[in-house]
């Protein structure tokens, strides 16, 4: 089975050595040459990074990549196994943690897709952390434009919406086929957003309003399609920094207060 798990990044870092891990510089276009695979090759919308994040890398690999099975992980996170945990010899190198090809072949004997643990927001809906986080206009127009393209999605757009769990960083692994499918369906309602919102003024990170779109449309696509799904955990590379993270939540909920 050739299996090819994309790792996106932006700069030079330690990689995975198994080669069904496949670097992929996301935003290559006029950038220093990483000595990664390059999303600005062959068909690509490598110059809409900024707004795109890493779906400009798998607009390359739904273009250009030919393999049975596609994956996506993140320079910095990479799906795991608690049993690994207990077997590993150095526990302080976490790429020794990480999903290997046996791993995800015999996960995909009994799954259709690998995806990330849910996380679950408890005191808000899916909605209501997007109208807090990010601008509320664009789901609003996302909703618009499924009732228009894909009305049989429109119910569990709402489903997902309404709900308190959500699978993020948009990592998964499958077979291309439904990769395919998944993109065809994905990148028609984006594309169509993108003619549709006006983004001239977001700061930076609003910007990246494709991405965090595409969080919540994975979902809904999963529970449309009845998938069966495999929920992993994700191990960060990196240690996190969750004071920053709490104090941003806490700006974003009581607005009122700062």
């Amino acid at each position: 089975m050739d299996i090819k798990i994309l790792v996106a990044t932006h700069k030079k870092y330690d990689m995975p050595s198994e080669d069904i891990y496949l670097p992929i510089h996301v935003g290559r276009e006029g950038k220093e040459d990483l000595g990664y695979q390059g999303d600005n090759q062959g068909e690509n919308i490598s110059l809409k990074n900024s707004n795109y994040c890493e779906l400009t890398g798998l607009y390359w690999a739904w273009k250009n990549l030919q393999c049975d099975v596609i994956g996506l992980s993140h320079y910095r996170r990479y799906f795991t196994d608690k049993s690994k945990f207990e077997v590993a010899k150095n526990k302080n190198n976490k790429m020794d943690l990480i999903l290997n090809k046996q791993d995800i072949e015999k996960i995909l004997k009994n799954a259709d897709i690998i995806v990330p643990k849910k996380r679950n927001y408890y005191i808000e809906t899916i909605y209501s952390h997007y109208k807090n986080a990010h601008h509320i206009k664009d789901l609003d127009e996302t909703r618009n434009i499924i009732e228009e393209l894909y009305p049989e999605y429109l119910e569990n757009f709402d489903r997902v919406m309404n709900g308190k769990t959500i699978h993020l960083y948009n990592m998964f692994v499958m077979k291309k086929e439904l990769f395919d499918e998944y993109c065809e369906w994905l990148f028609n309602i984006l594309f169509e957003l993108e003619k549709r919102v006006d983004i001239s003024d977001y700061d930076a990170y609003q910007s990246r309003i494709f991405g965090f779109i595409s969080e919540r449309l994975f979902n809904v696509w999963i529970l449309q399609k009845h998938m069966l799904s495999r929920e992993i955990d994700v191990i960060n590379i990196e240690s996190i920094e969750w004071m920053p993270k709490i104090i941003n939540f806490m700006k974003r909920k009581f607005k009122w207060l700062y």
